[in-house]
């Protein structure tokens, strides 16, 4: 195996946010990202100002847009407590009293307007819904990372999921995962990726067709990175490579199709949690530091994908 640290240049597009996920590029060059601990979405211009898009209380994480233009959110409920530690932003643990239950929801961008789509699957109540992808034909799949109580000394065993963006059908398509994080679909949309958080682990599952797994099959190890590194949320760029965002170690570790070759791009901040990509080319990738609270961009080594809907 081969591995690659990379330093890029980073330009700061706005800072002051409060723990921004979920960036999503628009048609206008403007990035729309949920601030987690301020519970709202957030539109970020080209030139760093910022317009509060709607509120989402609980604790809004990953978003795409889905086939109508209106946002598609997965919401923790609040599953983690903000904790500000030496001027950075940083989840801290589980306090069940702030909890309001997960869910999927939609945002309307006209006038701000939030609907709970899904909060359960088959009686089950859904946990912490952490990252989305659409899949181009009416349905996403989504990752419900759980809760960790410390309290109590319990985790989850949780789902990937898919859903009908109509809000008509759910199905729990994976399970038991250990926290999952980051979701995402190879670029013919025949290959879906997941990263387990503290297993620091991607794995990938074959479809058979749209919103379908293979029959019969099993998850498989994409890559797994070595030492103490935290996955968060992922993107695939159009060449295949699958670009997860790595916690502590601060930066985007990109994973080539095959498994077989990573590149790490630093970017400084330890909590550094999504990555999506955008501009005229495809070629900038806008990344979330979420322990300073800004939203970055820098140039990418390959094209990125055009999400559906983007």
């Amino acid at each position: 195996m081969a591995h690659i640290d990379l330093q890029p240049e980073l330009t700061e597009i706005t800072d002051g946010l409060r723990f921004p996920e979920g960036p999503i590029a628009m048609p206008d060059g403007s990035v729309i990202v949920v601030e987690m601990f301020s519970e709202c979405l957030t539109r970020v211009r080209p030139d760093g100002t910022k317009e509060r898009v709607a509120d989402t209380p609980g604790g809004p994480n990953g978003a795409a847009i889905g086939p109508d233009g209106a946002i598609y959110l997965c919401n923790n409920g609040g599953s983690f407590t903000p904790i500000e530690r030496n001027g950075r932003s940083q989840p801290g643990r589980f306090d069940p009293s702030r909890h309001l239950g997960g869910k999927i929801q939609r945002v309307d961008l006209h006038d701000g307007s939030v609907t709970d789509l899904y909060t359960e699957c088959q009686g089950r109540p859904l946990r912490a819904p952490n990252d989305l992808v659409m899949d181009g034909h009416g349905g996403f799949w989504f990752t419900d990372h759980g809760i960790r109580d410390h309290g109590a000394r319990t985790a989850d065993l949780t789902a990937i999921y898919h859903a009908a963006c109509d809000g008509s059908e759910i199905t729990e398509a994976i399970f038991p995962v250990d926290g999952p994080n980051g979701i995402g679909l190879s670029p013919e949309g025949t290959t879906l990726y997941w990263a387990e958080t503290h297993t620091g682990r991607v794995f990938e599952r074959q479809l058979e067709e749209p919103g379908r797994l293979v029959p019969g099959g099993r998850p498989s190890v994409l890559h797994g990175l070595p030492g103490h590194q935290l996955l968060d949320s992922l993107a695939v760029d159009h060449d295949g490579w699958v670009c997860v965002a790595t916690l502590l170690n601060g930066g985007i570790t990109a994973i080539s199709p095959d498994g077989e070759h990573t590149e790490h791009h630093a970017t400084g901040d330890m909590f550094t949690t999504n990555i999506c990509f955008g501009g005229d080319d495809m070629t900038t990738a806008f990344v979330t530091l979420s322990g300073t609270g800004k939203l970055a961009s820098f140039h990418w080594p390959r094209l990125g994908l055009r999400l559906a809907h983007q």
